[in-house]
């Protein structure tokens, strides 16, 4: 759904989307078709490219939540140890940002309504946000 195959053409634009500390980063790419892509680049990742914005930072939300993970290895469905390790609102965040995910694909998995769904994943980005505030004041907890 939101996830697309990673790369883009040679005959792309790019620009940055949004820039994180330590290196990390969202980049619209725009393709000769016209089309936008969102591709998240972290230092050890081997990066993804989402079809719109709003994936691509929630992924990089949930990088920011486990303190960084590599999808390498993992194959079509798996999922990174370190995000099942987070716990269930991480994984949930993790879900939705996959092309097969969503917040009702979520609920339905786990049994729960939507907006049980919506509150994991508001969860997962507020701790990245303080996880990121913290690197930037120097004291991350």
């Amino acid at each position: 759904m939101s996830r697309s195959p990673n790369g883009t053409t040679d005959d792309s634009t790019e620009r940055i989307h949004r820039e994180y500390v330590l290196d990390v980063r969202i980049v619209e790419v725009t393709t000769a078709a016209g089309d936008a892509a969102y591709r998240f680049e972290a230092p050890h990742h081997d990066g993804c490219t989402f079809t719109d914005a709003e994936t691509a930072e929630l992924y990089a939300d949930v990088y920011f939540d486990v303190n960084g993970f590599d999808e390498q290895g993992v194959g079509e469905r798996g999922v990174p140890p370190e995000i099942i390790q987070a716990g269930r609102d991480t994984l949930a965040a993790y879900f939705v940002t996959q092309h097969y995910g969503d917040v009702e694909w979520v609920a339905s998995y786990y049994g729960h309504k939507p907006e049980r769904a919506k509150r994991y994943v508001e969860r997962v980005r507020k701790r990245a946000q303080k996880i990121r505030d913290g690197v930037r004041n120097g004291a991350a907890d």
